[in-house]
């Protein structure tokens, strides 16, 4: 199914600007697929690696994972945000960023922890 691993491919990971920044960090990619396996459902990845000037241009923070292919915002099919957040919290208590937002979840996997909602 992906090019990426066996749910994912490259061109979900694609800034949104059409630059063809496309980066994903290999840590980043596993928590994808752990959170696939775990609820069994499709993944949809609303933003993932963003270059610097469409970062800039959408507002988002000037240390913003996104710009290094390690974050992305995700929407588990069927899942509430908050159900995903959780199961991240859980699973990872001690590490990486997660933010949940009304309609996604935020996942990075930054060296420090890191939590908002």
């Amino acid at each position: 199914m992906g090019d990426l691993c066996e749910y994912f491919s490259r061109s979900e990971f694609e800034c949104s600007c059409g630059c063809g920044f496309d980066t994903v960090d290999i840590e980043t990619l596993k928590v994808l697929e752990d959170v696939r396996h775990h609820f069994g459902r499709p993944v949809v990845i609303n933003s993932a690696c963003r270059c610097s000037s469409y970062n800039k241009e959408i507002g988002g923070s000037n240390k913003s994972q996104h710009v290094l292919g390690r974050a992305v915002d995700i929407v588990v099919s069927g899942i509430d945000a908050c159900d995903v957040s959780n199961y991240l919290e859980h699973t990872y208590p001690h590490k990486y960023g997660i933010g949940v937002y009304p309609n996604f979840t935020h996942i990075d996997t930054r060296k420090k922890r890191a939590r908002w909602s």
